[in-house]
């Protein structure tokens, strides 16, 4: 089974939806839709948590040295 990436769990998700937004599946496929929605939603909000600690500020130094530091996500919201 192919690795899911968080582009086809991106995809699926829309497809779902997509699909929910339609409003024409019977109802107890739309709860299953739903759950599966949920679950790729929490997933996928993982996913950029991980990549958001991650994520470093390359910084140059007065000596024109590089420097890596971890992203102040305060300073981004600003």
């Amino acid at each position: 089974m192919a690795e899911k990436t968080f582009e086809s769990q991106m995809e699926r998700l829309e497809q779902i939806v997509h699909l929910l937004e339609k409003g024409e599946a019977p109802l107890a496929e739309s709860m299953k839709l739903f759950e599966e929605g949920a679950k790729l939603s929490a997933a996928l909000g993982k996913l950029l948590d991980k990549a958001e600690q991650k994520v470093t500020v390359v910084q140059q130094t007065m000596q024109g040295e590089l420097v890596e530091q971890p992203l102040d996500a305060e300073e981004v919201a600003r």
